[in-house]
């Protein structure tokens, strides 16, 4: 299952140690066997919204199993991600790896004439054997220079949570992005297309401009970074890529996420700031979107509202979404679990998060699997891997992966995050006749 679902950080002794998070919250933090997908689960949203990239898994049949169980893709489609599967020959040594990588891609641009950037994504089978996926890309990029631009990044599972696999994604590109100290607003983490143009419209209202998103539509079109760029995190778990762009210049404005009626009105606000525009002017344009939110969120706060729940560490959506959830919602959060804590992404988030009964860093899995024993929470957010056992033992769960892949950010999907949430609760009740 490496790769997959389980992976394992080294324990030590300090498995279970009491930390703080600023003045009052307590944090534990949890060394151990941990559950999670591996960063290849990027691929099937990343591949979506960069409409000119391939993503070649340099990995084992598993790899590939798993990327088309993800993406849901009949045997017939083609899709733009595949795998140059490894074989024994390959992993013992016996063959050139890097002779067959270089045929596998000749084969592939000669099949596919419209992919304009391809990514050679590395795999815990191809790190294990330390094929060096940097120095082929490389070498691949010389060879069909003026045809496609070759990347390499890594999907690993082995020491990482699956979203880290488009910050690594987005980190390879940060090189190739052009440089212009010229004032622009870019948001990074990717974006469903109808919530970055729900966006958009309202960065034009409020005057901010230009902006631009981090994953472009086109991997040929890359936004330009410099000096003058001012950084607006769309997704959490985007660290490293933040930290390649800082060292371009760009300055991360501070705000949290757009989940949510407060969360969005909150990041808009923060971008206003940086920008000079009145907050005035922002209670203006939000106006109409709030309203409509407020009006679809009233259907799901009495069914969520007293609720309690519990986030496993999965997604690192953790934080702002128990926010949104305790804030707006109603709901009481137990344990809220992540699977490393970022202060930088989320001080923010922190400041605003109602106090949890626990919150966690990482993952002991047997001994958080006991401690939500015997919390019993109403629902528990956990990794496909862990949802049908909890299910057998009569507790009531929400896939975690299913956020990532949805349209969750914004004013006009407040409602359906909601409903997110309250599709299993309503499940369970109907069963329960």
């Amino acid at each position: 299952m490496t790769g997959i679902g389980n992976t394992s950080a080294p324990a030590d002794a300090d498995q279970c140690a009491p930390a703080r998070v600023g003045d009052e919250l307590p944090l534990l933090r949890e060394r151990g066997q941990r559950q999670v997908f591996c960063g290849l689960a990027g691929i099937v949203w990343l591949h979506r919204k960069i409409q000119d990239a391939f993503f070649l898994v340099v990995g084992s049949r598993t790899c590939a199993h798993l990327l088309q169980s993800a993406a849901g893709v009949m045997i017939f489609a083609e899709p733009r991600f595949g795998t140059a599967i490894l074989q024994d020959r390959d992993l013992a040594g016996m063959a050139d790896c890097n002779d067959e990588l270089d045929r596998v891609v000749a084969e592939l641009l000669a099949r596919r004439p419209d992919i304009g950037t391809l990514f050679l994504v590395g795999s815990c089978p191809s790190e294990v054997i330390k094929l060096d996926l940097d120095t082929a890309a490389e070498r691949l990029s010389r060879e069909h220079e003026g045809r496609v631009r070759i990347l390499a990044y890594s999907g690993s599972g082995i020491e990482t949570t699956f979203t880290q696999g488009e910050d690594t994604c987005l980190t390879a590109l940060v090189p190739e992005m052009p440089a212009s100290d010229d004032p622009a607003l870019l948001v990074v983490g990717t974006l469903p297309d109808v919530v970055e143009d729900q966006f958009r419209r309202l960065f034009e209202q409020l005057g901010i401009g230009p902006v631009h998103f981090l994953p472009a539509r086109q991997a040929g079109e890359l936004p330009p970074v410099g000096a003058g760029t001012k950084l607006l995190a769309a997704q959490p778990f985007v660290g490293d890529t933040i930290a390649a762009l800082g060292k371009r210049g760009a300055e991360l404005i501070a705000a949290p996420y757009p989940f949510g009626i407060e969360g969005t009105r909150a990041w808009l606000g923060a971008a206003a700031d940086a920008f000079g525009v009145s907050q005035g002017k922002v209670d203006d344009v939000c106006e109409a979107p709030i309203a409509r939110a407020e009006r679809g969120l009233s259907r799901y706060r009495q069914q969520l509202g007293g609720r309690r729940i519990s986030f496993l560490p999965d997604s690192q959506l953790e934080i702002p979404l128990a926010r949104f959830l305790a804030r707006e919602c109603g709901m009481e959060l137990a344990e809220v679990g992540v699977p490393y804590l970022d202060r930088r992404m989320m001080g923010a988030e922190l400041e605003l998060l109602p106090r949890p009964e626990r919150l966690s860093e990482g993952q002991d899995l047997e001994v958080q699997l006991d401690r939500l024993r015997a919390d019993r929470p109403d629902l528990t957010v956990c990794g496909l891997g862990l949802a049908n056992p909890l299910e057998a033992e009569g507790l009531t769960t929400k896939w975690s992966i299913e956020l990532v892949f949805s349209p969750v950010h914004g004013f006009d999907q407040a409602a359906d995050l909601a409903e997110l949430f309250a599709r299993p609760l309503n499940r369970r009740a109907r069963l329960a006749f």
